[in-house]
């Protein structure tokens, strides 16, 4: 039987999900697993965290606009560019587009970004760039990591609303909702 490029990409995908182990993560998108979590602190969160979390560039796979109470700091491990919408807290005119990837010479990629606290972010493959390493249209994805300390809980973890988040940023509203759940 003939494979085609995406179904390699998409049998690399899921051969990393089995490998790691790795879940849907609820409403921010993508599939993950912690990886650590330090000691408890006096306040019942972990002194720090690390996941590691696949996306692949099929139709809904994304990591949904979203914003913590601390620094996150984005490892890009393997796979395709990751494009990261960034939105500064309010008050504040801030909005990047960083591309976390491999091509870090010619394409200008990060293999590390910290996200500072309170700033709205979501991410999807290969935004903006055509195909992906490792697959092609219809079959890129991405493995990358991403770490806090203090670590992460639930209760840090507030969703983005697209009506409020394009009405805040205006400029960035198609952005805004190809990112929003």
């Amino acid at each position: 039987m003939r494979r085609e490029v995406g179904d390699e990409a998409h049998a690399t995908a899921e051969a990393l999900a089995a490998h790691f182990g790795l879940e849907p993560l609820p409403r921010e998108g993508g599939r993950f697993r912690r990886l650590w979590a330090g000691p408890e602190r006096s306040d019942g969160r972990p002194e720090g965290s690390a996941i590691v979390m696949l996306l692949t560039d099929e139709p809904g796979d994304y990591c949904a606009l979203h914003r913590l109470p601390d620094d996150e700091v984005w490892h890009y491990y393997l796979g395709a560019p990751l494009q990261l919408l960034l939105l500064g807290p309010e008050g504040r005119t801030t909005v990047r587009t960083p591309v976390l990837g491999p091509d870090v010479l010619g394409a200008g990629h990060q293999v590390q970004l910290t996200v500072p606290a309170g700033t709205w972010m979501g991410a999807r493959v290969g935004a903006g760039d055509g195909a992906g390493a490792e697959g092609s249209a219809g079959g890129a994805w991405a493995l990358f990591g991403c770490t806090m300390a203090p670590g992460y809980t639930d209760a840090g973890y507030e969703h983005g609303d697209a009506d409020a988040l394009s009405r805040a940023y205006p400029e960035h509203e198609r952005l805004i909702r190809e990112l929003a759940r």
